[in-house]
């Protein structure tokens, strides 16, 4: 019996070491998991990596957006390539196959809408898509308008008063303004072969001959088609011309930011008015930043302070008037009806035509 005890002591000492160890393994097991849980927390709450954005706003507004985005997310490296809207189309779709940029910011809605046909942007709900009309975002949220865009008359005011200006579209090719107009170079730039496919669209869509006819009376009256818009803004400011045709945003930023004495007229019949919309990427390779980005630039503080500081008008329906800016509240948008998919199937071989066989044949 004392043999029988003595055993019977070793064998329960042996199993409580054991149990102990086991204890330990637990122990041990869950606070590795624990430690994982709160990684991927910590990832989630400190996103890191890259974000390659293409873009076509103004450079300054794009550098203070992407400083107070880094405030928040300072361990996201943020990379931004500027170029027109439909050079950043022509760089997405030749990207397809090896993604290299991952947020396009600011494209026209039309070029959008050949995006998204061509498989090229991301179809995600963000947090605050339904606070967006769905005139302003494609069925499937593959592009969401970030602000509206009417496409109006510039003038340098030094040379020519508003009332003194053409009050339409039609007043432009009235004969007086022969060699007083300046225009943006047509095929790089959303905006404006959305102002000339427009112009093409008011003449009467199903035959585009009239507004073929048009854009060559236009032509004719055209001093030069300048680079880029830089280029635009010198060649106005130095009086090389007193009229152009461009966003309200931008004629805005130039009356109110710099010396530059631009003005705009919006034109009594109505204007087109442009949903400047954003995207992400197909296949992005930063996605999930490329979502925080966009989160980041619809949230309602951000979008008022734009504009405030860049005279944007958001897209979101549920921004109170009272925040807004008292140049919002001033402004009396009058829209040109127009049926944008038809403008978006039809722009590349309307401009295509205007290319070969109006510009600079009107003199």
């Amino acid at each position: 019996m004392k043999r029988f005890t003595w055993l019977s002591l070793i064998l329960t000492a042996l199993l409580l070491v054991l149990a102990a160890c086991n204890g330990d393994d637990e122990t041990t097991n869950e606070s590795t998991q624990g430690g994982s849980d709160t990684a991927e927390g910590a990832k989630e709450e400190n996103p890191s990596g890259k974000l390659v954005i293409y873009t076509g706003r103004d450079e300054g507004m794009v550098q203070g957006v992407i400083e107070k985005f880094n405030e928040r997310y300072p361990d996201i490296d943020v990379e931004y390539m500027t170029m027109g809207a439909q050079q950043i189309l022509e760089r997405v779709r030749g990207e397809k196959a090896n993604p290299q940029g991952d947020f396009w910011w600011g494209g026209t809605q039309a070029a959008m809408m050949v995006a998204a046909d061509e498989d090229l942007l991301l179809q995600w709900n963000p947090s605050f898509i339904d606070a967006i009309d769905t005139l302003h975002k494609d069925e499937q949220n593959r592009w969401v308008g970030e602000m509206l865009l009417p496409e109006v008359i510039m003038i340098n005011s030094d040379v020519i008063s508003p009332e003194e200006g053409p009050q339409d579209w039609d007043d432009l090719l009235d004969p007086k303004w022969k060699d007083e107009i300046l225009i943006r170079g047509v095929l790089a730039s959303g905006t404006m072969r959305t102002i000339y496919s427009a112009m093409i669209y008011r003449q009467g869509a199903d035959d585009p001959s009239k507004g073929y006819d048009w854009l060559k009376k236009l032509d004719a009256n055209t001093k030069e088609y300048t680079q880029d818009p830089n280029a635009l803004y010198l060649k106005l400011a130095r009086q090389e011309g007193s009229i152009s045709l461009w966003n309200l945003q931008d004629i805005l930023l130039k009356k109110h930011t710099t010396d530059y004495t631009f003005d705009f007229i919006y034109p009594e019949s109505g204007a087109p008015i442009l949903v400047d919309a954003v995207g992400i990427v197909n296949n992005a390779k930063n996605a999930d930043n490329a979502k925080l980005f966009m989160e980041f630039l619809f949230e309602q503080d951000t979008m008022v302070e734009l504009s405030e500081e860049y005279y944007q008008i958001p897209t979101r329906t549920d921004i109170s008037a009272d925040s807004m800016p008292d140049w919002y509240k001033d402004l009396d948008l009058k829209t040109m009806d127009i049926d944008w998919q038809m403008m978006a199937d039809k722009e590349a071989e309307w401009m295509e035509h205007w290319d070969t066989n109006i510009k600079g044949k009107g003199k």
